[in-house]
């Protein structure tokens, strides 16, 4: 485990404390954007944890959203009991979860943020979700990410 990059030994170690086993695959390219982890694992976008945080009225939030789909901030608000949705910068996530746009993983983060599941990610056996950098990713049982993460699911999906 001591060649892996801190930030993945802190997910590691948090998977451990949630009774999860994290084993992460290194894509040496990254993976930015859903389409390029979904490449590097071999599995359909959907698959992919998109990891996303916004500040509902101030308040961080963090929101699992399937790789083929786009957030509805709106639906994200009210899952939060808030009115107004908004993005936050990079600096804002990371010091909210100790980890960079791109890599922030379910669990392990700096902070307990409110978490919402998109649900179109329980119809997959496995998801693919970042392990703490945009190198590393793992798979995860959908039920497990809602639980480790203590996630509720809500419909998060912006209408196409």
């Amino acid at each position: 485990m001591s060649d892996w990059h801190k930030n993945v030994v802190r997910v590691i170690e948090a998977g451990r404390e949630r009774g999860v086993t994290v084993d992460p695959l290194h894509q040496p390219d990254g993976a930015k954007t859903a389409a390029d982890a979904a490449a590097a694992v071999g599995c359909d976008v959907g698959q992919i944890v998109k990891s996303l945080i916004f500040g509902v009225d101030g308040a961080m939030v963090l929101a699992y959203v399937s790789g083929s789909n786009q957030l509805d901030e709106q639906k994200l608000a009210a899952a939060a009991g808030g009115a107004a949705c908004e993005r936050v910068d990079a600096d804002t996530v990371r010091a909210a979860t100790g980890f960079p746009i791109g890599g922030v993983p379910p669990f392990g983060h700096a902070t307990e943020l409110p978490v919402f599941v998109d649900p179109d990610l329980l119809q997959y056996e496995v998801v693919w979700a970042a392990a703490g950098t945009w190198h590393d990713v793992f798979p995860i049982a959908p039920a497990e990410l809602v639980r480790a993460s203590g996630g509720s699911v809500v419909e998060l999906r912006r209408d196409r």
